[in-house]
């Protein structure tokens, strides 16, 4: 008598991705789920948000970030905090929508009306700032790159971007949801800590830091000379356009929308998916507590130390220079801290930007009918496809441009006009798409708008101010 398989271990928080071939992506009677009560059990349900700040605490927060405060001082604070404050509202009504309609993030941006071509425009969208974001994933390739040919002058620059892209692809391919929230944790805790640390000690400095500064620093003045640095910043701190559009899909690889089951107007749906939606504003919660303190730590860095030595980042100098946040407050020990940190960020980014991205492209071609909803195979190789041209291709772009600030403040910028669209298109789901038993309470709703308006008049306000200079 054949011996049965053993059954595989699965936590009772999360359904893997890739087992037993199952498609995280449908909704089956068997995945659901009752929501958690309490908060500790609530706590062993996040993740996506964990992912998220990988992605975040990265090129934005150690380049663009350091380098808008080396600019301008502390003139520039309230847009660090108004980033990581508002643009979660967004993304919870985001995520409340995935959960309730169990479509994907794409399917449910394919809904706005407007211009369509096989999808619509708001999906083009996405596609053309994804192509321009490529120009950070670049940078932080080359970031790394100089801080390894620091560490082993032997090797070129060159080099060690082939190196990481070799890497990238081994860790990537085939890899499962479980796998990139367990790597996502570790690099956060690390650097986070370590910056929070530096900016502490920042405060022990009278030459770099007085309460003073601080103030001026919400005073609501937009920076002159780093304006178009400040909009690129306001784009991919906090929960940048980029990260807004990869949320839905670790939710629904993470098992929110699954859990919650197909939508059957019962009471039981119901409750079971606020619970889940409840279980998803802790996570988002958590993930901007993380991502808060690291840039706006970050922030404090650069403005208090290297605009007060006089430093800005460059392409060449953008290593040695920004080290200088971390030598200048825990002492000349701290370099090597410093080059690890920088290493376990710029790489975490590219890791988890790249394992998104991936996925919401291989979407973007099932909803062009390049494939069925339910071809899990298909969906996979596309995905494994993207997986090798997303992590080539900026990798190409770092050796034409070789300058990481300018091509994180590029990709910034294509970001931040894309704010505006994604801003609006919540709004239109939660107003004509969104079941109304899930509907949210009226001040929710009302953080929405105010949400999407001041998106809307920070980034017309820099359009605008680009137009008067032609």
């Amino acid at each position: 008598m054949a011996q049965a398989k053993p059954k595989l271990a699965i936590d009772d928080g999360v359904l893997p991705a890739d087992y037993t071939g199952k498609d995280p992506y449908q909704l089956r009677p068997e995945d659901v789920k009752e929501p958690p009560h309490g908060l500790l059990a609530s706590l062993r349900r996040i993740g996506p948000g964990i992912i998220l700040a990988a992605s975040i605490v990265g090129s934005g927060e150690l380049i663009a970030t350091t380098t808008l405060g080396a600019q301008v001082g502390y003139t520039a604070l309230w847009v660090i905090v108004l980033s990581c404050l508002i643009k979660p509202i967004v993304q919870a009504e985001m995520g409340r929508y995935i959960i309730a309609s169990g479509e994907t993030g794409l399917a449910s941006f394919n809904r706005v009306p407007g211009p369509r071509w096989k999808v619509n425009w708001v999906v083009w969208a996405w596609a053309l700032m994804t192509l321009l974001t490529m120009l950070q994933v670049g940078a932080m390739f080359g970031g790394l790159a100089q801080v390894m040919n620091l560490l082993v002058p032997a090797v070129s620059i060159k080099i060690w971007v082939l190196i990481f892209l070799g890497i990238t692809l081994a860790l990537l391919l085939g890899g499962g949801y479980e796998r990139i929230e367990r790597l996502a944790m570790v690099k956060v805790a690390l650097f986070t800590m370590l910056t929070f640390l530096a900016a502490l000690l920042l405060v022990r400095m009278p030459q770099y830091f007085s309460w003073g500064e601080i103030a001026n620093g919400f005073k609501f003045k937009l920076p002159g000379a780093g304006f178009s640095t400040a909009v690129a910043v306001f784009g991919i701190t906090g929960v940048g356009a980029s990260e807004l559009f990869m949320y839905p899909y670790w939710c629904v690889e993470k098992g929110y929308a699954r859990f919650t089951g197909k939508r059957d107007d019962s009471r039981q749906w119901n409750d079971r998916a606020r619970g889940w939606i409840r279980v998803m504003h802790l996570d988002i919660i958590a993930s901007m507590i993380i991502y808060s303190i690291a840039t706006v730590a970050f922030y404090l860095l650069g403005a208090g130390i290297l605009h007060g030595m006089g430093k800005v980042p460059a392409a060449k100098d953008m290593i040695p220079v920004l080290s200088n946040i971390y030598t200048q407050t825990l002492g000349g020990w701290s370099l090597w801290l410093f080059y690890a940190g920088a290493i376990a960020t710029l790489y975490g980014t590219i890791f988890a930007a790249t394992a998104a991205n991936s996925r919401v492209g291989a979407d973007m071609l099932r909803l062009m009918g390049v494939f069925q909803a339910g071809d899990y195979t298909r969906r996979r190789r596309y995905r494994n496809a993207l997986v090798v041209l997303l992590s080539v291709f900026p990798a190409a772009l770092f050796f034409l441009v070789d300058s990481p600030v300018k091509m994180v403040i590029a990709g910034g910028l294509a970001q931040a006009m894309m704010l505006p669209i994604i801003g609006l298109s919540t709004l239109y789901l939660r107003h004509r798409h969104l079941p109304k038993v899930i509907v949210p309470v009226r001040w929710v709703t009302l953080g929405l708008w105010v949400a999407s308006a001041v998106i809307v008049w920070l980034t017309g306000y820099y359009l605008i101010e680009q137009l008067r200079k032609f």
